[in-house]
């Protein structure tokens, strides 16, 4: 590894087998492998197996939740309160991140939707967010996407009976910002929603990979021309 490698930053919230996939490919030689480290490695959930993944690995983690760490009760059901809690946890989740100084924030798997107040001093300190959603770009935006292009190909709507998978850029809109790869996954008939889950998941690990390899790949170039 040269001193030109990009710093990574990795967002999780349950099993973190796509963090493992990233994980494998930063330790790699191989040709496309992801020219970059792994700095943190952030989970909201407590009992995440991302965290275990990370301390295998060497890699430093942060445990940082809502009720936790004191920005709502548990279980407390006021929209208002929720809201606010939710912006003030996430300006304190940027101001953790950027600590680091990542030069790349990746979302494998994190299940909270971020506000303007994580996103805007990220992007103002020119650090790019990229997460995978699990359909086609303008398709099945938020959760459930599989389930729902599932329900829509049983009943005949889908297009071409395909969905996909992509790599995005991260925006205020959910799942709305700009694509960097696309997968198209056909559906088979007699296919189960398991059987597609299962299908998905797989696709999901080398796209993660890929595409995180080719932002590295920049910031890397990049951070080599600066004298």
């Amino acid at each position: 590894m040269t001193m030109a490698e990009a710093r990574i930053s990795v967002l999780c919230s349950g099993n973190g087998t796509n963090l493992q996939a990233l994980i494998d490919s930063c330790a790699s030689n191989a040709p496309d492998s992801i020219r970059g480290k792994i700095i943190k490695v952030t989970v909201n959930r407590k009992g995440a197996y991302a965290t275990t993944r990370a301390e295998k690995a060497g890699i430093p983690t942060d445990y940082f939740n809502l009720v936790k760490d004191g920005y709502q009760k548990l279980g407390e059901k006021d929209p208002e309160v929720l809201k606010e809690a939710r912006l003030r946890y996430d300006a304190d989740l940027a101001e953790r991140i950027l600590r680091d100084k990542p030069d790349l924030v990746v979302l494998a798997g994190w299940m909270h939707v971020l506000t303007p107040n994580f996103l805007r001093p990220v992007s103002d300190a020119g650090v790019p967010i990229i997460n995978l959603h699990p359909a086609l770009p303008g398709a099945y935006d938020g959760a459930g996407a599989i389930e729902r292009a599932y329900e829509d190909f049983k009943a005949g709507k889908l297009q071409d009976n395909t969905t996909g998978i992509m790599i995005h850029y991260v925006i205020a809109e959910v799942d709305r910002g700009e694509p960097i790869l696309v997968q198209r996954i056909q559906i088979q008939e007699g296919e189960s929603l398991e059987d597609l889950e299962q299908k998905i998941h797989g696709y999901e690990h080398g796209l993660i990979v890929k595409a995180t390899a080719l932002l590295a790949e920049k910031i890397s170039a990049a951070k080599a021309e600066k004298p």
